[in-house]
């Protein structure tokens, strides 16, 4: 078996007008690192749309609704100060979590080792009854939910690398003990949430680091903390919310992260994948704002994916 790649071509027709950082080139440079020959052994996978059944699970169905219907036909609709739709914003949406539960699927299904969903618009910010931080519908938490109600699983993680805390998916989970949610992310910064303190029912576990915090402290977050929690949940799948702006050279942070600091807590989570669920880990493309730090860190993350053994 080998690492899944789904993506769509819709996922680049999510316009987010000029001048915004979540934008299509973002997905544009990933395909593009991915397009080198190392990465021929991905199986490519074109991205379905999520049912709105999928999609309930975790918002509010009006929500979920509403939010389609308000998709315009030209031009832009303004859901809050950062948060855009254009015509395409609505089926992009829709393939960015139908990724998550295709994924979900193929892996729970051994039909691969692992995936990584590069799709946009990206998720862990969107509430249940709430689109924000660029965020419509929140795609890894959908695709724990279906890992949960159609696969019977007791027991899913969600790891959260993006600089940006994932106030969303902590949200939706902080109640719910069969999901286990960490983060690293730095702090303070947008949403302003993921405290230490932040702890649920014994199911979260935050590791905000302080600006300009580099790849030791990084590195140590997980080691000391993030990992051993990990270890104790004893999670049946790993999904992962990977956003690459913690990268040095990102424009709205200032960790200080190289790739390789990426691909290391890839191989780390994929170690503790191996040991605890055969290596069932599904993974998807949140933020990462400078385009080069983008690629190469996702290469790194992918590359990662490929050579873990199962």
């Amino acid at each position: 078996m080998t690492t899944a790649f789904f993506t769509h071509p819709a996922c680049l027709e999510h316009d987010t007008g000029q001048g915004h950082p979540e934008r299509p080139q973002r997905l544009e440079a990933v395909l593009l690192a991915l397009d080198e020959p190392e990465f021929g052994k991905l199986e490519r996978r074109e991205a379905p749309q999520a049912e709105l059944s999928h999609i309930t699970r975790v918002h509010d169905k009006a929500y979920a609704s509403n939010l389609l219907a308000r998709v315009p036909q030209r031009g832009w609709m303004a859901l809050d100060g950062d948060t855009l739709m254009s015509a395409g914003s609505g089926e992009a949406a829709l393939r960015a979590a139908g990724a998550m539960v295709a994924a979900v699927d193929l892996v729970l299904k051994n039909g691969a080792a692992n995936a990584f969903c590069g799709v946009r618009p990206p998720g862990h910010h969107a509430e249940s009854d709430m689109a924000m931080g660029f965020c419509l519908f929140n795609n890894v938490a959908i695709g724990a939910a279906h890992a949960c109600a159609a696969h019977g699983l007791k027991r899913v993680a969600i790891i959260d690398f993006d600089v940006h805390h994932g106030n969303g998916t902590q949200h939706m989970f902080e109640h719910d003990a069969q999901i286990f949610y960490a983060s690293t992310h730095q702090m303070p910064l947008y949403p302003g949430t993921g405290a230490r303190g932040e702890k649920g029912v014994g199911n979260v576990c935050n590791a905000p680091l302080p600006p300009f915090a580099g790849s030791d402290e990084f590195r140590d977050a997980y080691e000391e903390i993030v990992l051993p929690a990990l270890d104790r949940f004893r999670p049946e799948l790993i999904m992962i919310s990977a956003g690459f702006d913690a990268h040095r050279a990102d424009p709205l942070a200032s960790l200080e992260l190289e790739a390789e600091d990426f691909g290391w807590v890839t191989e780390r989570l994929c170690e503790m994948a191996k040991v605890h669920c055969g290596g069932r880990l599904v993974s998807t493309l949140e933020g990462g704002y400078d385009l080069e730090a983008l690629a190469e860190s996702s290469a790194a993350h992918v590359a990662a994916l490929l050579a873990a053994k199962i």
